[in-house]
């Protein structure tokens, strides 16, 4: 039995490719103030892997909604069918994509990679440049502090050796 925010993010995704339109979330009992939250998409892993392929995510460190439910449908779509870095979900797919909604919790800045666990928190990077980048906890392969910033500057176009300002953050995560 999965966790109701994945149900929800599900049956976002499944009214939008269906409708073009968002699933209407007002009145639903439970709600609660929005907080910055990701959703990732993954293809079902294959035999001897732990995550599927990539085929989408979408979030951000700060609430655009107003309430949680509200939130987790515009990131559930922007998933689905925004990530240009994948191919949109097809309705025929959406039954068996597995869904990850991360919660976020507040960023700390952080002086040194010693205040950083890969399995624990995830980090977003702020580059002279102006370039930022995020990556979540917990990615799969991703086992040291420097290989998180390496990939995370990475992912923001930025030098290696860039100086950078990182901070951290915990998530409660979703499946």
């Amino acid at each position: 039995m999965s966790h109701p925010l994945i149900d929800l993010a599900r049956e976002a995704i499944r009214c939008f490719l269906a409708t073009g339109e968002y699933l209407d979330v007002s009145g639903m009992a439970g709600d609660g103030p929005a907080c910055g939250l990701f959703v990732s998409l993954h293809d079902p892993p294959r035999p001897g892997e732990v995550e599927g392929d990539l085929r989408g995510c979408r979030g951000s460190v700060h609430p655009y909604e107003p309430t949680l439910y509200a939130e987790v449908v515009q990131e559930a779509v922007n998933s689905a069918v925004d990530d240009p870095r994948c191919p949109s979900i097809e309705p025929e797919e959406v039954d068996d994509i597995d869904i990850t909604v991360y919660l976020l919790k507040p960023c700390e800045e952080v002086q040194g990679l010693d205040e950083l666990d890969p399995a624990r928190y995830g980090i977003l990077v702020e580059g002279e440049s102006g370039r930022r980048a995020l990556l979540l906890p917990g990615i799969p392969g991703i086992e040291t502090p420097e290989e998180q910033v390496y990939l995370t500057k990475r992912k923001a176009y930025m030098h290696p050796d860039e100086p950078v300002t990182i901070y951290r953050f915990e998530a409660d995560v979703l499946r």
